[in-house]
């Protein structure tokens, strides 16, 4: 019998909204809340046994052993559409030159995004726009996936209808951003000009270089809300010398 909902999220500040969102379809549920892997050891087997996890927006792995414990399936909710697997999507997605994205819900895997897709919601990226709005744009539809989903996840104790769609592209990993952010003396303009547009918000922690006779460098960046690096042109950068 389905009586828990375990909610994994990025930050504790989601969960009341899925919550009461969830109990409106079955206020018979209980809940226990995560957002890190020791939250979600300290829940009991016997608690896993009657419960289904809903992951949203998390870069917790959940293991094999408490996939396989929980009675009622897990549920992931991550920000790309099928075509965009893994780590930092909406980055790699400007980086190409995408034009469309979405948001895509699946099984859980022991692996990452691989699992069944079982919903999805695309949109036209539209022109001009930057990565930290692609990644704004893409929480919105995320959330209306999520809402979208949410009696059947609430309700339904058997596993959810696949759809007809299968993970294509390559997955993305932090290593492969990281590679990105690091800029050989070489790269062209054009080249360069790509990887700042995609890769300029340093939100993660892995910022923008460029290496230069065995010294790196490292991208200034502007303060404001659309802070973007600095990149001084090489005769202002003469006259300032």
């Amino acid at each position: 019998m389905l009586d828990t909902i375990i909610l994994l999220t990025g930050s504790r500040d989601q969960q009341l909204a899925l919550t009461e969102l969830l109990r409106a379809h079955n206020p018979a549920l209980s809940f226990r809340c995560a957002v890190s892997m020791e939250d979600l050891r300290a829940i009991e087997r016997s608690v896993l046994a009657r419960s289904r996890l809903l992951a949203f927006t998390t870069g917790v792995i959940v293991p094999a052993d408490i996939l396989q414990a929980l009675g009622h399936g897990a549920y992931n909710f991550h920000p790309a559409p099928p075509n965009y697997p893994g780590w930092a999507p909406a980055h790699f997605a400007m980086y190409d030159g995408a034009t469309r994205f979405g948001a895509t819900a699946h099984v859980m895997e022991a692996r990452v995004d691989c699992g069944a897709i079982v919903g999805v919601e695309t949109f036209d990226i539209p022109a001009g726009v930057d990565v930290r709005g692609l990644e704004q744009m893409t929480f919105v539809r995320l959330a209306y996936l999520f809402w979208r989903m949410s009696r059947d996840l609430a309700c339904h104790a058997g596993p959810l209808p696949v759809l007809p769609i299968s993970w294509s592209g390559t997955r993305s990993t932090k290593r492969m951003y990281a590679d990105m952010c690091d800029m050989p003396a070489d790269i062209d303009a054009a080249e360069m000009q790509r990887r700042v547009s995609a890769f300029h918000d340093d939100f993660r922690g892995i910022p923008l270089t460029v290496t230069v006779h065995g010294t790196r460098f490292q991208l200034a960046v502007a303060a404001g809300p659309s802070a973007k690096p600095l990149i001084v042109e090489a005769p202002a950068l003469a006259m300032a010398s």
